[in-house]
């Protein structure tokens, strides 16, 4: 052979050994994929179409009965069939899931499952769905519901522990609400089956409307509530990280934050975001409590979603913010390197709420918030494409 040949030679199998090798490594560090999104309201109106609804009485100023929500609701988008099945809710969101196959399914569930009625006297709204309709949340494989938001203890510290009972009766884990302070805090645990795991915290801030005196403690039932987003705060959060996180595992802090309307994303929340990855070993940011999608970064290769807005409830016929859009969201598929916590890739699909069901969102929808999140995503160098099928595919 003569040395030139001999030279290319070495060089092609140099260049295809170091293919195998890189090859292998992708196969020894699995990715895992997480379904996110934002806030899940299966009470009041939807609880009243379901096979088992609960006390239709409800105490606002606006609506004296969870009926009046089905009507209203009627009246915007046309008859919603009575009682629903406990797939209905979920509509095209089923198609989705089964499509993608994600390994990890997550929820911010803003409903109490309960049939008490002692409600929290000091606020103006309050969500309860009915014990016997858990099986909705079984419809769509729910795997963990975060619940460190301003619902869960709408019907009390009775409604909260019936909740709470529910889920676990159901095999569905939770993260952000206990019944003292250690249940409250702890993570829930996803084994992946290759020793990784996925670890889901929950944590509300007061900023999204949970009130102060919902904070679990020592002796006392409750949210795992954050004060601040302090040094404090960020020092609790890094304890019960590194308490639990080994090599392998994807961390999730699933955040409850923020008002309810307008695109604003202070320095404070970007700091705290920044912290819990840089210092806590945080590997993805589930934000929400938004009415409407926010801004994505992408943050040293980790996902920060600021808002993921409103997945499902029973707001249809409701004036106010149209501007927002507040009926169009979003499904996250996140794939995420279980050994190093960053992102591989980020899909969404639009979907729209219409007769409390989750709807494909239609081409122009797509486009709509594929605009928004560009529009946010500027100051955090991130941009969004719409694929041949309507998925939005995440840039950065």
């Amino acid at each position: 052979m003569r040395p030139k040949s001999l030279f290319f030679s070495i060089i092609a199998y140099l260049f295809w050994a170091s293919m195998g090798l890189q090859a292998m490594g992708q196969e020894m560090t699995p990715n895992v994929k997480i379904f996110m999104c934002g806030d899940v309201m299966t009470g009041r109106g939807i609880d009243q179409v379901l096979p088992s609804p609960g006390d239709p009485v409800i105490h606002e100023s606006y609506m004296k009965s969870a009926v009046g929500y089905v009507k209203i609701a009627e009246q915007a988008n046309g008859p919603i069939q009575q009682p629903v099945s406990f797939a209905y809710i979920w509509g095209d969101a089923l198609d989705e899931l089964r499509r993608s196959a994600p390994h990890v399914r997550l929820i911010n569930l803003e409903t109490s499952i309960t049939t008490h009625n002692d409600y929290w006297k000091a606020k103006g709204i309050h969500y309860r769905m009915h014990p016997g309709n858990i099986d909705i949340l079984k419809a769509a494989g729910i795997d963990v519901c975060a619940l460190a938001n301003n619902h869960v203890l709408d019907w009390g510290y009775a409604g909260l522990s019936e909740t709470l009972a529910s889920l676990k009766a159901a095999n569905i884990q939770i993260a952000g609400a206990g019944g003292n302070l250690d249940e409250a805090a702890a993570p829930a645990v996803i084994n992946m089956g290759d020793q990784s795991r996925v670890i889901i915290f929950s944590f509300g801030l007061p900023t999204s409307g949970i009130p102060f005196n919902w904070a679990a403690e020592t002796s006392r039932p409750g949210v795992n509530l954050l004060g601040d987003l302090s040094d404090t705060s960020l020092r609790f959060i890094q304890k019960k990280v590194h308490q639990v996180k080994r090599k392998g595992d994807v961390v999730v802090a699933s955040i409850h934050w923020g008002d309810n309307w307008g695109y604003d994303i202070s320095r404070r929340q970007t700091r705290f975001a920044h912290r819990l990855i840089d210092d806590s070993g945080v590997d993805v940011i589930h934000g929400h409590s938004s009415h409407h999608v926010k801004a994505i970064e992408v943050y040293k290769d980790k996902l920060i979603l600021y808002g993921c807005g409103d997945f499902l409830n029973d707001y249809e016929g409701i004036g106010g913010y149209e501007e927002f859009r507040s009926d169009l969201a979003l499904m996250y598929f996140a794939t995420v390197d279980s050994a190093t916590g960053k992102l591989v890739a980020l899909e969404m699909t639009p979907t729209q709420i219409k007769r409390f069901k989750v709807n494909r969102a239609s081409g122009a929808d797509a486009w709509w918030i594929k605009e928004i999140l560009n529009r946010e995503g500027k100051k955090f160098r991130t941009r969004v494409k719409m694929d041949k099928d309507k998925h939005l595919i995440l840039h950065w």
